[in-house]
Order: C-alpha cells, then sequence, then structure tokens
C-alpha cells in the first residue's frame, strides 16, 4: 500500500501534467488553456476485443496506482470511444480508449491520433513496413504481448457437438460445409456469426482458419464480441468465433489442427499457446515514447499486477503458475516418465525466426520464470526445460533441431545468471499444430518448462 506522501507525490505528478498541457504552446493556446484538464494524458486506439473491458480496466488501475481517485468511465457520443478519468488534485486525469477494431488503431498511430495502437494480431508485414521510418514495430520497445487469448468456436449450450477440426471449420464458414449433419450434429442449416472487417479477431480468424477462402457472404458480422456471443445464445443453429473472455453462457469446442489431438480452449492450453486457435494480444507504440505516461502505463501493463487484471478481465494472463498436467493415451509412455516428478509451467517459449532466436514475448517470459522461482523460493535445479520441433525429414534431424532450441533457452537463462541443469529436446513428437509451413514450425517448434515438485510448489499448487 502506498504511504500517504507517496500518493501525495502522485497527486501532485497529476496536477504538474494537467497544467502542463494547459501551458502547452498551441496554435489554440486559448482554447488548449480553457480546457485544461480535460485533454488526455494520452489515446489508446484500435482492437474492441481489448478496447472493450480489457484496456480501460488496465488504465483504471494504473491511474489509480499513479495517485489519482476514484477512477471511472465517462462515455462519449460516439460509440465504443471513452474516457477513464481519475481525480487528480483540482484536476481530471483522463485517457481515451477507442475501439473500432486493430486496423483502426494502426491507422490513428501512424496519423498521430494515438499514442498505443491495441491490436489482437501482430502488426502485418504492410504495416511493418509503413512504419519502419519511425519505428521498428517487430523489436521488444514497440511490440508489447499485453494478454494470451484463445479465439474460442461457440454454438448453443444444447448443440450435440464437442469438437471440430481446422478443416471442418474452413468449410463452415466458407460455406462448404451447409447442414449440421455434414460434422455429426442434428440435421440443420448452421447460422454464421462473425466479427466484422475491422477486427483483429477476424484478421486473426481469416488467417488461421480460412485461409484463402472468404467468409460465407450472409454471414452476421459484429463490431462487438459481447453482441455476438449474445446473439450466439439465442440461436441452437448458430456457431461463431469470439475471443475467450466473451464465451460466456455458449459452450466452446475443442479445436484439432491436422492430425493433432483436438485441445480445448483453457487457461493452460492458451496460456502455453498450444490451443490451435490461441492468440496474443498487443500494444504497439513508436519505441519508447516521449510521453512518459505511455512509457509507465506499458510497464505497469507488463507486471504482475497489470497481468492479475488481465486475468480478472476474463483473459488468460502471463503470471507464471504450475499446474498438473492432464497426460492422456495419446501421450508416449516415455514422456510421461520423463515428466513423472514435475508439474507444468503455464509457459511455452516460442522464436521469432529460424530455431535460436527467442521472440519478444519469451524475453520477457525469461524475466517471468525467474521472478516465480524467487517467488516460491525454488531453484533454477528445479526446472526442466523441453524441446520439440515440427516434423522433419527424419527423426535424427528433428531430434537435433528439438535440442537445440532447448539449449537456446538454457543460454538465455545462463545470461541472466541463472544456470538450468536440465534440459532435452524429444524430436517431432507431440505436435499440437499441423506439420509443415510457417504455423508448424512455430506452433510446433516450442520449449515447455516444467518444475520438479518440491514441499513449496505442492503448497503452492494446493492453495
Amino acid at each position: 500500500m502506498h504511504s500517504t506522501s507517496s500518493k501525495r507525490t502522485r497527486i501532485l505528478a497529476f496536477s504538474t501534467a494537467l497544467l502542463s498541457m494547459a501551458i502547452q504552446p498551441s496554435i489554440a493556446a486559448e482554447k488548449a488553456v480553457l480546457q485544461a484538464g480535460t485533454q488526455p494524458l494520452f489515446e489508446i486506439h484500435g482492437s474492441n476485443t481489448i478496447g472493450a473491458e480489457l484496456a480501460p480496466a488496465l488504465v483504471k488501475s494504473y491511474l489509480q496506482d499513479q495517485g489519482g481517485e476514484t477512477p471511472d468511465i465517462e462515455s462519449t457520443t460516439v460509440e465504443n470511444e471513452r474516457f477513464v478519468v481519475a481525480l487528480a488534485g483540482d484536476g481530471k486525469a483522463r485517457i481515451k480508449v477507442a475501439a473500432h477494431g486493430s486496423s483502426t488503431g494502426f491507422k490513428a498511430l501512424e496519423a498521430d491520433q494515438a499514442d498505443v495502437w491495441a491490436s489482437s494480431r501482430p502488426a502485418k508485414d504492410k504495416e511493418v513496413s509503413k512504419f519502419a521510418a519511425r519505428a521498428d514495430l517487430t523489436s521488444m520497445v514497440a511490440e508489447h504481448v499485453i494478454a494470451i487469448d484463445g479465439l474460442a468456436i461457440i454454438v448453443h449450450p444444447n448443440n450435440p457437438l464437442k469438437q471440430l477440426t481446422k478443416q471442418q471449420l474452413n468449410g463452415i464458414f466458407s460455406g462448404e460445409i451447409a447442414d449440421w449433419k455434414d460434422v455429426g450434429g442434428r440435421s440443420g442449416p448452421i447460422h454464421l456469426y462473425a466479427r466484422d472487417n475491422n477486427s483483429g479477431t477476424f484478421d486473426t480468424f481469416n488467417s488461421l482458419v480460412l485461409g484463402k477462402k472468404k467468409l460465407r457472404g450472409d454471414a452476421k458480422r459484429y463490431e462487438s464480441n459481447a453482441e455476438l456471443s449474445s446473439d450466439v445464445y439465442q440461436d441452437k443453429q448458430g456457431i461463431g468465433f469470439t475471443g475467450y473472455a466473451f464465451v460466456g453462457s455458449n459452450k466452446a469446442l475443442a479445436i484439432a489442427d491436422g492430425d493433432s489431438p483436438a485441445i480445448l480452449p483453457t487457461r493452460l492450453s492458451i496460456a502455453t499457446e498450444d490451443y490451435p486457435l490461441s492468440r496474443r494480444l498487443f500494444f504497439y507504440t513508436p519505441g519508447k515514447s516521449a510521453n512518459d505516461w505511455v512509457n509507465q502505463f506499458i510497464e505497469f501493463s507488463l507486471s504482475q499486477s497489470g497481468q492479475k487484471i488481465v486475468g480478472d478481465i476474463g483473459f488468460v494472463e502471463q503470471n507464471i503458475i504450475a499446474v498438473e498436467a492432464e497426460l492422456d493415451n495419446t501421450v508416449p509412455q516415455s514422456f510421461k516418465r520423463l515428466t513423472k516428478n514435475y508439474r507444468r509451467l503455464s509457459v511455452n517459449f516460442r522464436f521469432a525466426e529460424g530455431r535460436t532466436r527467442l521472440d519478444n514475448k519469451a524475453l520477457r517470459d525469461i524475466q517471468r520464470v525467474m521472478q516465480y522461482l524467487e517467488q516460491q523460493q525454488l531453484e533454477p535445479r528445479h526446472l526442466l526445460l523441453i524441446g520439440f520441433a515440427d516434423q522433419q525429414s527424419n527423426e535424427f534431424r528433428a531430434q537435433q533441431i528439438s535440442e537445440l532450441r532447448a539449449h537456446s533457452v538454457h543460454r538465455a537463462f545462463r545470461d541472466k545468471g541463472i544456470e538450468v541443469k536440465a534440459y532435452t529436446g524429444y524430436g517431432q513428437y507431440m505436435p499440437v499444430a499441423q506439420a509443415g509451413g510457417k504455423s508448424g514450425a512455430s506452433r510446433n517448434g516450442r520449449v515447455e518448462v516444467w518444475i520438479r515438485k518440491t514441499e513449496q510448489n505442492l503448497a503452492m499448487i494446493s492453495q
């Protein structure tokens, strides 16, 4: 809890920021003075998935952490736009959140109308190129993974189906499959519910499921996840896709990618990104911002406190936990023996390119695992790193690649002064995605993290 003096310091900082906004030179200086205390500290534009609840919740907690009092939401005359406000001295600190879709966020950032771009998909190559003169959107100082989400496939709770393959989803949403009986359900027409074209959720679905095919023309389209979910619940013939946090009272289906087992969207399967339709949610900034309020907000969002809010809202936080892995009959006995005395941590390490360079999330996850060990009073010797590879021309090559991946994570820990003794490769076995291509390489090519069972972590898990 903050002391009274530190709270006064934060309130003073807010008041100073508000005053500086009022006296900044501008073409309409008089107007700026008249609006002192009403200009936002910064603006977040983009994804409805993020902007509907997650971004406002993070902003409210951030303002409170900085000394703002009674943070609240102020509506505007524009749908899906609002201000998060907090009392600060004699004025109000305001941060604007506009949630019209991921693509709109990039356009606002490019036009200097936003300080933070909220996106439910990675920046596209063409966006990275357009922004390259100002900042590298793929760099760690510009790309910030704030949460993991599962793109849930939802149906009415009375629908008898339990799972679908990505190939079946492709057929359903492209219109090639129009009757539920063709995928094992009750006979009847399939009604489609989908996000709109501005949505990063739709971009993700388009990339992961539809590919080169087009969405069926009569699909109902939505700017809001919540509205889509509510309408599916009213339609026994309906099927839609939405963020994991918006499943509501609907049934979420398990999804299989290729020959890999069907996986339900759960806290663990999404956190580790094993679930075939898992995705990352991002904040993008033009590198380190000249506006320090932005830098502080990003760091708060990535902190343990910020990530706890991510979990409270219904997304999957990146704070590390240990869980008892459920290994079914598809898991080889050799792997069960290898992990018999271990629990799995809720993180997978993945790679930016090739087989050795960790991506931006993985680099932050190194710090998160170190923090987990310190807080749980565990030693690096309790860790086990297991590398995996996508399918290769022969088993020996796959084994080499999987060991190389595990060694890369081991080296990343060592560079931070942490010596992990136990690391190995498990070749091309236990895939979580269809083999081949960019998706197979990135999703199957991973490093799992396991923690040896001790009295300490057993006590932590039982709480």
